[in-house]
């Protein structure tokens, strides 16, 4: 059987229709599959046939599944040398302090190194107790839920919350974490409505053409994972409160960055009492593993009862969250790590921008990508880089839209002058060979 593949010209809306002259249309991964009707596809052909990361890889410019040997913050160990870390999302640098790794140590001495269950059963340690209560007053909410990754937070918030008859209305970039949570909620009978990113007037537009009288519930990165942007978090509070919706926030890229204290993105722009949800991880500012939901004790206790994603899932070790909570000792002890964690990335957008190259300002946030417009060039750029001795993300297509291909760099802490300085030069010589700046 031939199968033919043609750019889907649906601006990746991937969808599937039947046609009568026994023709069947699907859309996958935004090509289209020609079949002919009665003819079986092998389920694993589709993985024979993927041999874009292994052409990739004989090219030599592979940026993905690099193994780290030892991570020492800011400096980290791949293939046996050290290379300075600017693609990490240890915001604080807490994944190598001493007091957090003591207190997963500690932790897996005194519980042992799992829970053996749901938190709803035997899964509950006074270990999670504690992190919900610290950070729900951390956070000036009623009430925390624990869960086991930040994936799996949104799709034990989002389907729990929005059911049949009900809306979720989600900006078009969210995180990965919250369209997948909005797939089941589509599966549980909820219908999805995305708006334009960051785009106030469209959410409002959207918000307008919905049934007034059904749940509706607006979702929305903090900061965008991809592009550091922060939501117009004013404009969303104000079109919810005239259209009756509930607001989520994914603060992921917030948490430890942002607002007072490290609050995150309601902090920031004083409207803690205007979100009713804020979501979370560890894996980042709390340098461990794990998701929490804040908000209305009767909102969480609902969620805590409801959801498939806590019930049916092993709670989180106790070694994950023993360092969280030690991670939130210091991020609430230590809060001039913010103050030099903006600073790092301030020094860097200015130093990025003043070579000429093109970046996307998220003023305050750690994440500062770089565009270079191109898949092949942007690889090329990050194995320059690398075998220089600086590590940073690559997003080619179709992660981000045609021309905005980029080597996306994010900064901890614990960065000092003497990396973010080399990081820059390196920056420049490679710019400057490859044509991206002048």
């Amino acid at each position: 059987m031939t199968i033919e593949y043609i750019e889907n010209a649906r601006n990746n809306q991937c969808s599937g229709e039947e046609t009568g002259n026994g023709i069947v249309y699907g859309y996958r991964n935004c090509r289209r599959y020609f079949f002919s009707e009665g003819v079986i596809l092998d389920l694993f052909d589709k993985c024979s046939s993927f041999t874009l990361a292994d052409e990739v890889k004989e090219q030599g410019v592979y940026p993905y599944f690099r193994p780290i040997q030892a991570n020492e913050g800011p400096v980290v160990q791949m293939e046996g040398r050290h290379v300075i870390m600017a693609g990490s999302n240890n915001y604080l640098g807490l994944t190598a302090h001493p007091k957090v790794k003591e207190a997963a140590v500690q932790a897996v001495r005194k519980y042992g190194t799992g829970c053996s269950g749901s938190r709803y059963l035997t899964g509950t340690l006074d270990l999670h107790v504690e992190l919900e209560g610290r950070l729900a007053k951390f956070l000036g909410t009623e009430d925390c839920l624990l869960f086991s990754t930040g994936f799996q937070t949104a799709q034990g918030i989002i389907p729990t919350l929005v059911q049949r008859g009900e809306y979720v209305v989600s900006d078009k970039d969210n995180h990965a974490c919250i369209v997948a949570g909005n797939m089941i909620a589509v599966g549980m009978t909820a219908e999805v409505v995305r708006y334009k990113h960051n785009d106030m007037k469209h959410l409002e537009a959207m918000l307008s053409k919905l049934r007034p009288d059904s749940g509706k519930l607006i979702v929305s990165d903090g900061v965008f994972s991809t592009s550091g942007e922060i939501v117009d978090l004013p404009a969303l509070v104000k079109a919810a409160k005239k259209h009756n919706a509930r607001i989520l926030i994914d603060d992921a890229h917030s948490t430890g960055v942002i607002g007072k204290g490290g609050r995150g993105t309601a902090s920031h722009f004083g409207l803690d009492k205007d979100v009713d949800l804020t979501m979370g991880t560890f894996s980042k500012t709390f340098a461990s593993l794990g998701g929490f939901v804040c908000g209305k004790h009767s909102v969480i206790n609902y969620i805590k009862h409801h959801a498939p994603a806590l019930i049916f899932s092993a709670s989180p070790t106790p070694a994950s969250v023993a360092a969280a909570l030690a991670a939130l000792d210091i991020l609430e002890a230590e809060p001039e790590r913010i103050t030099r964690l903006q600073a790092n990335a301030a020094k860097m957008r200015e130093g990025f921008k003043s070579m000429g190259f093109k970046i996307i300002d998220g003023h305050e946030s750690a994440i500062v990508p770089v565009i270079i417009g191109e898949t092949e060039k942007t690889l090329i750029f990050w194995r320059a880089l690398y075998d220089a001795g600086v590590f940073v993300n690559a997003f080619v297509r179709p992660g981000v839209p045609p021309g905005m291909e980029m080597l996306r760099t994010s900064y901890m802490a614990t960065h000092e002058d003497q990396h973010l300085d080399k990081i820059l030069e390196i920056f420049g010589i490679i710019g400057k060979k490859l044509g991206v700046i002048n």
